[in-house]
C-alpha cells in the first residue's frame, strides 16, 4: 500500500507542477483532476479561445495493478522520465498510449 500512496503522491505532485503553466489564450483555464478512489488522473484545458470551444485532455495518467499508465500526453515533456527521477521503476511505468505490441520495445513496463 506505500508503494501505491507514494505513486498517487509522484502524479499529483507533477501534475500540480504542469498544470501551473498558464495556456496562452487567457479565457483558457487549466483544471486538474484528481480520482484518488479510481487512480484517474488528469490535466484539462477548458475555455474559450475566440468563438471556438476548447476542450483538451492533455496529460492523462492512471494507476492499474500498481503501475503508472500513461494514457495521453499531448505536450512534449517526458512524463515517464520525470517518474523515473522520482524514483518510480521503469517496469512500473506503462505506455498506455503505445499500442500493447510495440510495448515491448520501449523500456518501460508491458502492462
Amino acid at each position: 500500500m506505500a508503494k501505491l500512496d507514494q505513486y498517487r503522491e509522484y502524479i499529483q505532485n507533477l501534475l500540480t507542477k504542469y498544470g501551473s503553466y498558464q495556456p496562452s489564450e487567457e479565457d483558457v483555464e487549466i483544471q486538474l483532476i484528481f480520482d484518488t478512489v479510481r487512480d484517474h488522473y488528469q490535466i484539462l484545458e477548458i475555455g474559450w479561445d475566440g468563438y471556438d470551444r476548447i476542450y483538451n485532455c492533455v496529460i492523462h495518467l492512471d494507476i492499474k495493478d500498481e503501475k503508472i499508465w500513461i494514457q495521453h500526453n499531448m505536450t512534449d515533456i517526458q512524463i515517464a522520465e520525470d517518474l523515473t527521477e522520482m524514483g518510480v521503476l521503469r517496469e512500473d511505468i506503462v505506455l498506455g498510449l503505445q499500442p500493447s505490441y510495440l510495448r515491448q520495445y520501449t523500456q518501460y513496463g508491458l502492462g
